[in-house]
């Protein structure tokens, strides 16, 4: 499919089946996967909506959803070995979807052979769509989005964390809090709203998309160790933290701070 249409796709099945449940679900239609790990009627009919419209345009592509691989944990062992694979994430930020906040996403990811090569993310609430190809950049809405490259100054410095306990002060940093939603997270890092970003875990339906906007925007986005971040590697040897920032400088600084 080419980048309009998956970006189409996505915001006709929000439309279907996501926002008319905004602030409107019922008790029986939010559920947990785990403990604490909630699910919604709206996550498991969007994320079916787009695989099947993808495996129509695409039927040789690994197709992988959050919902899916959670009953066929499987799935996320096929990534790294896949020539091209399509990640979805019908509603990132459930809980925020679950208690009535406006930072959800739809997010969609294409791989060629375990790397992000097309990322799409869209904001139903907050209407916004940011799509990434490599190499070509960001866009939000249709315009180029750029910001100017970051600098380590402490003093101005904007870390967010998705780690209640890492909130606060690290040496010279100030950490806030994330939005709990990927889909944010990574625009406000994209737009220049905040200069670096370090989460618990790399899953790839959350990262893969927004990993191709810092990178397109100059920045980069490794674990603690100082490896590249890449969705199609298997979450089992991912080390430390994920740390994405607005540049290199920044990274090291913040990754030096947070050790």
């Amino acid at each position: 499919m080419d980048t309009a249409s998956v970006l189409a796709l996505m915001q006709d099945v929000a439309a279907q089946v996501i926002t008319p449940r905004f602030r409107s679900l019922a008790s029986e239609e939010v559920m947990e996967k785990n403990p604490g790990d909630l699910v919604t009627i709206a996550d498991r009919e969007a994320e079916a909506l787009i695989t099947a419209a993808l495996r129509e345009a695409d039927p040789d592509a690994l197709i992988v959803g959050e919902e899916a691989t959670a009953s066929e944990p499987s799935l996320l062992d096929q990534l790294a070995d896949a020539p091209r694979a399509w990640l979805i994430d019908p509603v990132d930020g459930t809980k925020n979807f679950v208690h009535g906040r406006p930072d959800h996403a739809v997010m969609v990811a294409e791989l060629h052979a375990g790397e992000c090569v097309r990322g799409w993310i869209w904001q139903p609430e907050h209407k916004l769509a940011f799509v990434a190809e490599r190499g070509a950049g960001v866009w939000r809405n249709g315009e180029r989005l750029t910001r100017p490259e970051a600098q380590v100054d402490p003093e101005t410095l904007r870390v967010v964390t998705s780690r209640p306990s890492q909130e606060g002060r690290h040496g010279t940093l100030t950490l806030g809090s994330t939005a709990w939603c990927c889909g944010v997270d990574y625009p406000w890092l994209a737009e220049g709203r905040v200069d670096a970003i370090a989460y618990s875990r790399g899953l790839p339906w959350d990262h893969a998309a927004g990993s191709l906007l810092t990178e397109e925007i100059g920045g980069v986005i490794r674990h603690a160790d100082g490896t590249r971040y890449r969705p199609g590697r298997p979450v089992a040897q991912q080390t430390g933290q994920l740390i994405a920032a607005a540049s290199a400088p920044v990274w090291e600084y913040v990754a030096d701070q947070l050790r």
